[in-house]
């Protein structure tokens, strides 16, 4: 069972000297480092440790900040963590993530991710319901404009066949089929 440790500073003139020593003392026998915003998901050295990790090892770490600058990217990668079996010490926080009050700690976090998840998806359906009311499409957007559309009416009550329409309009047999569908010309 190793002890990890991960550090993470924002930029290239930032220094991780701080991080490492209090690292070392905490007993870390292996770094892993970023030199990069916390606000990236893809940070090649928290992926490399996540990737090293076994379950048992021991993952330390200055400040639970440093593992991601939003709540929910940090609460994603402690429980990516906890599913693997590691636990995770933070110092300044003076939080062992193995311990009862680590645990609860774990779930208050967790608790606060699916109220933030909540929280977006209510955001998200009241602008779509607001959007709506105005007339406006929400969603993808749409693989064809109306005078497509237009066309593409024209073009099959004329006989011509769906893959002609298809290249004529640039798109797919199935979006014209699903267009045509849809939109049911009196013939």
């Amino acid at each position: 069972m190793a002890t990890l440790g991960y550090l993470r500073v924002s930029t290239d003139r930032q220094s991780l000297d701080q991080q490492r020593d209090a690292l070392e003392a905490a007993g870390v026998e292996k770094f892993f480092e970023d030199k990069m915003s916390g606000k990236v998901d893809d940070r090649p050295g928290l992926l490399a440790m996540l990737d090293y990790a076994r379950d048992g090892d021991t993952v330390v770490v200055v400040a639970l900040d440093r593992l991601g600058r939003s709540l929910g990217s940090m609460i994603q990668t402690i429980d990516q963590m906890q599913a693997a079996g590691i636990t995770l010490k933070s110092l300044r926080e003076n939080v062992d993530f193995s311990t009862i009050t680590g645990t609860l700690i774990a779930q208050i976090f967790s608790a606060l991710a699916e109220y933030e998840r909540k929280l977006t998806n209510e955001r998200a359906a009241a602008a779509r319901t607001a959007a709506a009311a105005r007339g406006q499409h929400t969603g993808r957007p749409r693989a064809l404009t109306p005078e497509q559309v237009k066309t593409a009416q024209l073009m099959r009550n004329s006989g011509v066949t769906i893959s002609e329409i298809s290249k004529a309009v640039g798109a797919s047999r199935a979006t014209i089929y699903r267009v045509l569908d849809t939109t049911k010309t009196p013939a």
